[in-house]
């Protein structure tokens, strides 16, 4: 199995920053892809913003300009610079990996626990 650590979250004034980290561990070929999901109390899940192993990145609309999504492939390990907060941005953040983790197998979807993040004065 692969399983995926997130650090990172807390509570942070709005106008803030927060840096997410989430890191990827056990047997792994590669990871295709990695990314980070919100969900909001009442709300469906959401991409924040994903990477690929290539460097091409998507982002929220509601998160552009502020939020940076960067990886580190030798480490497995994704990032989210989290600037300017809002009050919007309050949710449960969760960490997702496409994983190839056999040379001859496709890839494979897997999530972290979550981390809270809390943008309140």
């Amino acid at each position: 199995q692969v399983q995926l650590g997130e650090s990172g979250g807390g509570l942070v004034q709005p106008g803030g920053s927060l840096r997410l980290s989430c890191a990827a561990s056990g047997s792994i070929v590669v990871i295709k892809s990695m990314g980070w999901y919100r969900q909001a109390p009442g709300k469906e899940r959401e991409l924040v913003a994903a990477i690929t192993s290539g460097g091409t990145t998507n982002y929220a609309d509601s998160v552009k300009g502020r939020f940076t999504i960067s990886r580190d492939n030798a480490e497995n390990t994704v990032y989210l610079q989290m600037n300017s907060l809002k009050p919007e941005d309050t949710a449960v953040y969760y960490c997702n990996a496409d994983v190839k983790v056999r040379l001859w197998s496709g890839s494979t979807d897997y999530w972290g626990q979550g981390t809270q993040v809390t943008v309140s004065s």
